[in-house]
């Protein structure tokens, strides 16, 4: 009787699988928000874009003419149509100037300030006030960052005053009619805005590092700018390619501070002075998107081609060198193998 009673007790297999609770679903429910939503304003309006570019959308007099021209706007906008000028390749040149005038210090800037926050050694008081204190200019608008810098470094503004008066700079000298001054304050601006962001992505890698790495290089009696660079650098390649990654997005895509620095008097808010030369790619598709559409979706399609390249490339080259020689190996293995099997 106690048999039956122990047989009819016992679960089988599939029962069991009725009984226990399957949690996949919820990790699918957590994450489905962000994939609908990607699909709809992101993916859709990406291949909405490629679909556009393919087209010349002119709209004039409330009219809007469409004419299909195939690789057309790409041929124009790269002046490789007779009559037309390489636009494309000029603002690409401003933009990376711009780019690398912020990028360069502000790694370099962020790394020191990453560091010397971080350093046991030094034990420094009031740390999270600095910390705030470095952030705290990524949280100001950029509008409002772009029209104080451009009143405090106009040709009458206090510091160009200022520096007038100490006898530093000319009376006849303008930022704003000086093709590298104003590409150097634009830097500038971005410079103070965003070491601070890079900052304290530097400060969290170099929190994740394990004491213990810097414990054993003391013993083995390394300098500090040893450890640097053969422990904190290469511990530190995820976050320096995310960083290096989203700045190079972010600095192909640069519009809100050159748009309102230096463009008053110089035809409109999408022609950066002065004489066009601090104007980006993405304030020339604001202004194609005036005149014709499908330049101005040709133009974000050659950018969105240049963006991801780079970034493969900057995947390419800060890929682990650990993980490259073991693939080989395997890759040598296997050939090995197979001869020896022939």
């Amino acid at each position: 009787m106690q048999d039956e009673k122990s047989t009819n007790t016992r679960t089988s297999p599939s029962q069991k699988k009725k009984k226990s609770v399957q949690y996949n679903k919820y990790g699918y429910m957590f994450i489905a928000p962000f994939f609908i939503v990607y699909l709809v304003f992101s993916l859709y309006p990406l291949l909405n874009t490629f679909y556009y570019s393919t087209f010349s959308i002119v709209t004039r007099n409330l009219r809007t003419t469409t004419e299909f021209t195939g690789l057309g706007n790409y041929i124009s906008v790269l002046g490789l149509a007779s009559g037309e000028k390489a636009y494309f390749l000029t603002y690409l040149g401003n933009t990376v100037r711009i780019w690398l005038f912020n990028f360069v210090p502000q790694i370099l800037l962020s790394l020191l300030c990453a560091a010397w926050l971080t350093d046991n050694r030094t034990r420094l008081k009031l740390n999270g006030f600095y910390k705030i204190m470095v952030y705290m200019p990524n949280i100001i608008t950029a509008a409002s960052i772009s029209l104080l810098f451009c009143a405090l470094l106009s040709k009458y503004g206090p510091v160009m005053s200022t520096l007038r008066s100490w006898g530093w700079i000319g009376s006849a000298f303008d930022v704003m009619r000086s093709k590298w001054a104003t590409s150097i304050s634009i830097s500038g601006i971005l410079l103070w805005m965003w070491y601070g962001n890079t900052t304290l992505l530097l400060i969290a890698g170099m929190i994740g590092i394990s004491p213990q790495l810097y414990e054993a290089a003391d013993l083995d009696g390394a300098t500090g700018r040893q450890k640097f660079f053969k422990i904190t650098l290469p511990l530190l390649k995820p976050v320096l390619l995310y960083v290096l990654v989203t700045s190079v997005i972010g600095g192909l895509q640069l519009y809100d501070i050159p748009a309102l620095f230096n463009t008053a008097g110089q035809g409109g808010a999408y022609m950066g002075g002065p004489n066009d030369t601090s104007t980006t790619v993405t304030m020339y598709i604001m202004r194609l998107h005036n005149t014709d559409t499908g330049r101005a979706a040709a133009v974000s399609v050659l950018l969105f081609i240049i963006t991801l390249i780079i970034s493969l490339l900057f995947f390419r080259v800060f890929r682990d060198n650990d993980d490259a020689k073991l693939k080989k190996a395997e890759r040598s293995a296997r050939k090995s193998a197979g001869k020896r099997g022939a």
